[in-house]
């Protein structure tokens, strides 16, 4: 099995919701960016909830846009062997220091999980250290996950009142 790891995350000192995925999957580690595959529904979520048109944009505006409504990026995953992009095909994962990541993000205020192998490989992680976080399990954005894009966008919609105010020019 191919060893496979995760991105660096997509942070700033604003960032109060982390979105936490499994391990990104073969589309995006060949294009060398989260949530690359076509079907793949984390833009057009995101999108929808921020009133944003995301997967219209180019990839690096599309970070910079979620900066700018402080929502930062990263996997739960920093390493594993796995064939194809399935995440119950992970297998030998190592994870990211999460609680100690989270500790660096002076205006936290939640963590949300892609899916649910993030949550259960996240959520566990983060449990050992009693972090003063919401915790939001969410239905994976990806193709594989069937549920109904209507259903994903209003269990997503859990994100929405961790927000405050984009911000501009990097000011809050």
């Amino acid at each position: 099995m191919t060893l496979k790891r995760c991105f660096p995350p997509v942070v700033d000192e604003h960032t109060r919701v982390l979105i936490l995925g499994s391990l990104p999957g073969e589309a995006s580690l060949v294009q060398g960016q989260y949530y690359a595959h076509p079907q793949n529904r984390f833009w057009k979520l995101m999108g929808d909830l921020l009133d944003v048109d995301l997967a219209g944009m180019a990839y690096r505006e599309r970070l910079d846009t979620l900066l700018r409504h402080r929502v930062g990026l990263w996997d739960v995953v920093a390493e594993a062997r796995r064939e194809g992009s399935l995440d119950s095909r992970i297998r030998n994962h190592a994870g990211n220091d999460l609680a100690g990541f989270a500790a660096s993000l002076p205006v936290l205020r939640a963590i949300a999980f892609n899916g649910g192998t993030a949550a259960r490989l996240g959520m566990k992680a983060l449990a050992q250290h009693g972090m003063p976080y919401a915790t939001l399990a969410l239905p994976s954005s990806s193709p594989a996950y069937t549920l109904a894009y209507a259903e994903k966008l209003a269990a997503w919609q859990a994100v929405l009142p961790w927000l405050d105010a984009p911000v501009r020019d990097g000011k809050p």
